[in-house]
């Protein structure tokens, strides 16, 4: 029978948010000392599925989220059912004796955390090698340092990647020194103010239509006082496109493809919905700011390079585009310079082929991504790094953010005929990434590529 002030000490413990945080310590009624494998169905449940909610906030597919679980159940032996989601889980366990339990959970939002992921993989490696052999308090400890692990670097310094991704990209779009410059100073700015917002919880919408006004004015007067200073042409003004594409939604939109690939049609849905909604308030976004400004996209000036200067520098800034985007993903340094050398070689043989073999885009960006996911599986055989934090920031670097920008500015403006046409060449694009990943993945996973 509850006192009043167990009653009180309870409802002290309930959560206060809108989406209500799990008390994950109220499941265990064991002792601390009582080993995993020996607990209750409810306890075993409960590691699990916490578990599974913490990859699926670090931004992995359903694929991924569901394997830990079955790993860890295996290993507890219980039989686990789960549907996955992009924020959500809804998962069954069932035991030797005929006993079920089921969790319904939620996250608030959606993220990209890859050193969480790493230690999370490791974690689920490790549980499988000792057969759950720990005790309760090993596991909460562990988990909570895990859970409790703050972002690898601070504002300042995501700012600084997303400075360093920005402008690598621009110059793969054709931009010289003027673009990358304010590109840089850009990016930088919009970063360091969507981060902001996001430290207060702002929703994403805001943060994102926030960050990408505050990096097109960024970069429209970075781009002003040059001019007036360095007499820059007005045709650098074009490259305000590169400022913005920070807010790519690389990792949703990748792993939409493999989930739907996978048949996890629910977590492929929301995951390219969520992606559109980012890319259409940013395009949207980026269209006002520029109706604003009196700007508008165009064609950058030419470069004027020897095909060998032009392949070296396209290999430099593709590391340059990877590497800042695998940091702004919470990727470890060694992790990032991985990830910065496949997406170099994958990015460079695309734009090769493209340019000087005039191959079709879409087949080259299938070609790219297919290098990018086999040499990802290889470095993961090699080092353990999870491989999705390896392919997504390379293909990043790929996604037709341009495309897609000109494309929604163009049909704004009523030029619907153009408008089409990029639209069209960006969803080419787009589709033919992740099909590159998913073929690499089908011959180098033996158990991905199988059905059950």
């Amino acid at each position: 029978m509850k006192t009043e002030s167990t009653e009180q000490e309870y409802q002290h413990h309930l959560s206060h948010h809108h989406h209500m945080r799990v008390q994950w310590e109220e499941f265990f009624k064991s002792d601390d000392q009582t080993k995993i494998k020996d607990a209750t169905l409810i306890e075993k449940s409960s590691i699990i599925s916490r578990v599974g909610m913490m990859m699926l906030s670090c931004g992995t597919g359903a694929w991924r989220v569901r394997d830990a679980m079955d790993t860890m159940s295996r290993t507890l032996d219980l039989t686990c059912s789960a549907d996955i989601g992009l924020i959500t889980i809804t998962c069954t366990y069932f035991d030797v004796d005929n006993q079920s339990y089921s969790q319904s959970l939620s996250l608030p939002t959606t993220g990209v955390n890859m050193a969480k992921l790493n230690e999370l993989e490791k974690f689920v490696r490790q549980f499988e090698a000792g057969e759950g052999d720990f005790e309760i308090r090993e596991v909460k400890k562990r988990l909570g340092e895990i859970e409790h692990m703050k972002g690898r670097y601070p504002l300042w310094g995501s700012s600084l990647a997303a400075a360093l991704a920005c402008g690598g990209f621009i110059f793969l779009l054709g931009g010289g020194i003027p673009e990358v410059i304010c590109a840089f100073i850009g990016a930088g700015c919009g970063q360091f103010a969507r981060g902001s917002l996001g430290k207060k919880k702002i929703t994403v919408a805001a943060t994102t239509a926030v960050g990408v006004a505050a990096a097109c004015l960024a970069y429209y007067l970075a781009f002003m006082a040059c001019h007036l200073l360095f007499g820059w042409g007005m045709q650098h003004m074009y490259g305000y496109i590169g400022a913005m594409l920070f807010v790519i939604p690389g990792f949703p939109f990748i792993t939409s493809g493999l989930d739907m690939a996978k048949l996890d049609m629910r977590s492929g849905l929301e995951r390219l919905c969520y992606a559109l909604m980012i890319i259409l308030i940013a395009t949207g976004t980026g269209w006002v700011t520029a109706i604003v400004l009196n700007i508008h996209p165009g064609d950058m000036p030419k470069l004027g390079l020897s095909t060998a200067a032009l392949t070296a520098y396209r290999m430099l800034a593709s590391f340059c585009g990877v590497f800042g985007f695998s940091l702004m993903f919470n990727s470890h340094r060694r992790m990032a310079a991985a990830a910065g050398v496949v997406g170099a070689i994958a990015d460079t043989l695309r734009l090769s082929l493209v340019d000087f073999g005039h191959w079709s885009a879409p087949l080259a960006a299938f070609l790219a991504a297919l290098l990018a996911g086999l040499m990802a599986s290889y470095v993961r055989e090699k080092v353990g790094y999870p491989r999705i934090a390896l392919t997504v920031p390379s293909i990043v670097i790929m996604v037709p953010g341009l495309y897609m920008y000109r494309g929604i500015f163009l049909l704004a403006v009523t030029h619907v005929g153009s408008g089409s046409t990029w639209l069209a060449e960006a969803l080419m694009l787009v589709m033919s990434l992740p099909a590159g990943l998913l073929t690499a993945r089908i011959l180098t996973d033996k158990k991905w590529r199988k059905v059950d």
